[in-house]
């Protein structure tokens, strides 16, 4: 984990830019965290839209996270913003804006040419920077995911012990195999629905709720699209990880 730069703001918190290998990510922590009084951490997963196109979004996350006690994570996903570009994600990405231009259906086939692949490489990738975080003396853990592609926070939720609560955003397509698993995911969860979201299928957002396996799980359903999310929906996410990792 090699620091870049870092800038703290006039609340104190402190953010550093850092690049783990060739993977860019950002690292803010609260002005109370100290060696002698580590803080949890909460991973903010994203799309894969880049890491510059989704900083405001993601600053603004950190911040509460940090008013709240915790430092956050995130990492740029395979394939986005200034990573190398990745060809196979490019095609099945331009796959499904044809699809979705025609209002042709979307098969599982490219549903799982999109997301499997991106899946089986960030999840390790995602690791790897939680390993580096959880050794700085200032951040303990528990830690918590919040947010991004959702079969990444379902693959894990599942395979990483560290991670102890999830928020997830429904609104990306999930392959079938990821309901297998989130049949095996018993972490507390709290998923984020936009009722109307015109990227969503509704039906089987509500479907993967019900697989997960987790026995304390809350669904927070909103009227309105994607970009429409109230803000009451973060004050109930902010709780929910207040209850989970102090």
């Amino acid at each position: 984990m090699h620091i870049i730069s870092e800038q703290r703001d006039d609340d104190g918190v402190l953010e550093r830019r850092f690049t783990l290998g060739e993977i860019p990510g950002i690292l803010w922590t609260p002005g109370s965290a100290s060696p002698s009084a580590p803080v949890p951490l909460i991973l903010l997963g994203l799309p894969p839209l880049g890491l510059d196109t989704m900083y405001p979004r993601l600053v603004a996350r950190a911040q509460q996270a940090a008013a709240d006690g915790f430092a956050a994570a995130t990492i740029e996903l395979p394939g986005s913003g200034a990573r190398p570009r990745w060809a196979a994600a490019d095609e099945a990405r331009a796959e499904l804006r044809r699809v979705m231009a025609a209002g042709e259906p979307v098969g599982d086939e490219l549903v799982d040419a999109l997301v499997l692949p991106l899946v089986d490489k960030a999840v390790p990738e995602w690791q790897a920077a939680l390993d580096a975080v959880l050794s700085l003396p200032e951040i303990g853990g528990p830690v918590g995911y919040s947010g991004g592609v959702i079969s990444i926070g379902i693959r894990l939720a599942l395979v990483e012990p560290r991670i102890v609560a999830a928020g997830l955003f429904a609104g990306s397509f999930v392959p079938r195999v990821m309901f297998e698993e989130a049949r095996r995911v018993t972490i507390p969860l709290h998923v984020l629905l936009q009722w109307d979201d015109e990227g969503n299928d509704r039906q089987a957002a509500l479907d993967l709720f019900d697989a997960f396996g987790s026995a304390e799980k809350s669904l927070l359903a909103n009227m309105g699209g994607h970009t429409g999310v109230p803000q009451s929906a973060g004050d109930a996410a902010a709780g929910f990880f207040a209850r989970h990792l102090r």
